[in-house]
């Protein structure tokens, strides 16, 4: 794209409410870690985190700081360090980025929010193998280093059929957990407390599904990349009215700007699906690329992680099992590409961009075939990017910015 004036595109109003409500997670968070009376748990980002809700524990979620290191770009000062004690630079950037910013002590949480030093000590390490087993090995180093209980669940890998098999052995994981959390929590399990907390998710995860569904919408009213940012409420503050209350509002105004015409993309010409990680630390460079190529880039398997059709508070343990387990990074390949073309159809989408992130293979489904056969049975042209979630290191820009507008180039001649 040259250097030419940029369009100007109005922005989405709620993102003001959004950071506050962040804002106002964070400090709550920091105040709890200080408060002896009060328990903080550590929940890799599709875990039990309703279970722990309902036991009074305030919530951080290890990956949502992962995400803020690698759009901060702090994260590769922070990979070698981690290397440095033994951990491969070929394994989770995530995991090696975080554990760094905690041995150096020094977080963009205190960059970002004044009077906040570090991250919360925990009092429990609770995971789901769900994503892939980084995030066992990563709370697994917090529990070695600071001498904190750690527990989860072991999901089965490569699901096709959900079966009652499977989901009979997720939900008997989760509750072996009740009695371990008694007493760390020193709170008494509350099963209607805990269907209240997986109701306030359910609302929160209809409401979030609501606003990715208005990208349907031509022009879209926003972008895969706004939706990265707009999904935090949606990650860390699930079983909270605040969730619901500010995707109502996003949702509204969403619906506002396709009434009124407002794109993410002034004069959109051409629509791709977004496969894999965000490269985090190149956000903003590519949404202005892709809106000087009028180009939306809009829906993604990662933003549509945090949609959980199956909560119901009636079968709270089956029905948390059956969400945190039908997920699209546990399926099978036949699961995983009918996904796909649904959404190319439902979005009548030109093109899908993979992104093979280095660290990340669970997260990268462009190595054993999938762009190729996707092309062939919906005759749309694939790209792939390479690159990283945080490890700049292994993104090229000019390679890149090359390799896409070659990309819409070959849309335009179709």
């Amino acid at each position: 794209m040259s250097e030419e004036k940029k369009p100007a595109i109005k922005k989405i109003q709620a993102t003001g409410q959004m950071r506050k409500i962040m804002a106002d997670y964070f400090y709550e968070l920091d105040a709890a870690a200080r408060d002896d009376s009060k328990k903080v748990a550590w929940c890799t980002s599709v875990g039990p985190a309703e279970l722990l809700l309902s036991f009074g524990f305030h919530v951080y979620y290890p990956e949502n700081h992962g995400a803020m290191l690698g759009a901060t770009r702090m994260a590769n000062d922070f990979i070698p360090v981690a290397n440095a004690i033994g951990y491969s630079p070929d394994i989770c950037s995530y995991l090696t980025s975080d554990i760094g910013s905690f041995i150096k002590k020094e977080t963009p949480l205190s960059k970002a929010y004044e009077g906040i030093e570090g991250v919360p000590k925990p009092d429990v390490l609770v995971f789901n193998t769900n994503q892939c087993r980084d995030v066992q090995d990563w709370l697994s180093w917090y529990a070695r280093e600071l001498n904190v209980p750690i527990m989860g669940v072991s999901t089965f890998r490569n699901i096709g059929e959900m079966t009652d098999e499977v989901l009979a052995g997720i939900v008997q994981q989760i509750k072996d957990l009740i009695p371990k959390l008694e007493k760390i929590s020193g709170n008494k399990f509350d099963i209607d407390k805990f269907r209240e907390v997986l109701a306030l998710s359910k609302k929160c995860t209809e409401m979030w599904r609501d606003v990715v569904e208005t990208m349907v919408a031509r022009p879209s009213p926003m972008s895969f990349f706004d939706a990265t940012i707009h999904m935090g409420p949606a990650v860390v503050l699930r079983g909270s009215e605040t969730a619901v209350q500010y995707y109502e509002t996003l949702h509204a105004e969403l619906k506002q700007r396709i009434k009124d015409g407002i794109g993410a993309v002034e004069d959109e010409k051409y629509r791709l699906y977004w496969e894999g990680m965000p490269i985090w630390g190149k956000l903003r460079e590519m949404s202005e690329l892709f809106i000087g190529l009028k180009t939306a880039v809009i829906p993604s398997t990662y933003c549509n992680s945090w949609i959980f059709n199956a909560f119901d508070p009636a079968d709270p343990f089956l029905s948390m099992a059956r969400a945190y387990t039908e997920i699209f990074i546990v399926r099978d390949e036949n699961f995983k590409e009918k996904y796909i073309e649904d959404i190319v159809k439902r979005y009548k989408l030109d093109g899908i961009l993979f992104h093979d992130a280095k660290t990340c293979p669970n997260n990268s489904n462009n190595r054993y075939g999938m762009p190729e056969r996707l092309e062939k049975r919906l005759n749309i042209p694939t790209l792939t990017i390479n690159g990283d979630l945080n490890d700049l290191r292994c993104y090229s820009e000019e390679q890149t910015r090359t390799n896409i507008e070659a990309f819409i180039e070959q849309l335009q001649a179709k």
